[in-house]
């Protein structure tokens, strides 16, 4: 009898509610889920932004190509002045001083002589870039930064490349970027 009436009151209980779902937390979803497809977009458009600028090497090819009416010098004219070869970037550590450390990103093109051979220049690459790299290290920021540091660089980058080579020799130095951080 004592089960009767247990199973009588919860009979006459209203149910609750147990499958409903709180609004804020459905806006919230919602709101998350939007906002993480808009985050994947920019990302996206940023991500194929960047793939598509065009590369030092690719900028350097097309000056050489030809300027067009802009007064530079055409293709044929760089050719027949000299060999432009456009280097990969280099990051560098400066010499420390006093302050915090700092270094150097630099982008350049090196133009040989018409008597140097592409294998020979292609070959000596790495003593190349470990010579360009032990002359930014032993730069200061305050070195670098005025023009007339920039300028004496170049030539010290030259003097030691040329000193590699049996046919040719290095005719300039041309900075494409030059950054101190």
């Amino acid at each position: 009898m004592a089960e009767e009436i247990q199973n009588d009151d919860l009979a006459q209980k209203p149910k609750s509610k147990g499958g409903g779902a709180n609004p804020l937390l459905t806006v919230l979803v919602l709101l998350n889920t939007i906002l993480i497809g808009a985050i994947g977009y920019f990302q996206y458009t940023s991500h194929q932004e960047l793939a598509n600028q065009p590369s030092v090497a690719d900028i350097v090819k097309a000056e050489m190509m030809g300027a067009g009416d802009e007064g530079r010098l055409t293709g044929e004219a760089v050719q027949e002045d000299g060999i432009p070869i456009p280097l990969d970037s280099f990051t560098a550590n400066l010499a420390q001083g006093d302050g915090p450390r700092r270094f150097v990103r630099l982008d350049a093109v090196l133009k040989f002589s018409l008597d140097s051979s592409e294998g020979e220049i292609r070959s000596r690459m790495p003593q190349i870039r470990d010579s360009i790299i032990s002359i930014l290290n032993s730069k200061r920021p305050e070195d670098l930064l005025r023009a007339e540091g920039k300028n004496y660089l170049k030539e010290e980058i030259k003097s030691a490349i040329n000193s590699f080579f049996i046919d040719g020799e290095v005719i300039d130095v041309f900075y494409i970027g030059f950054q101190i951080s």
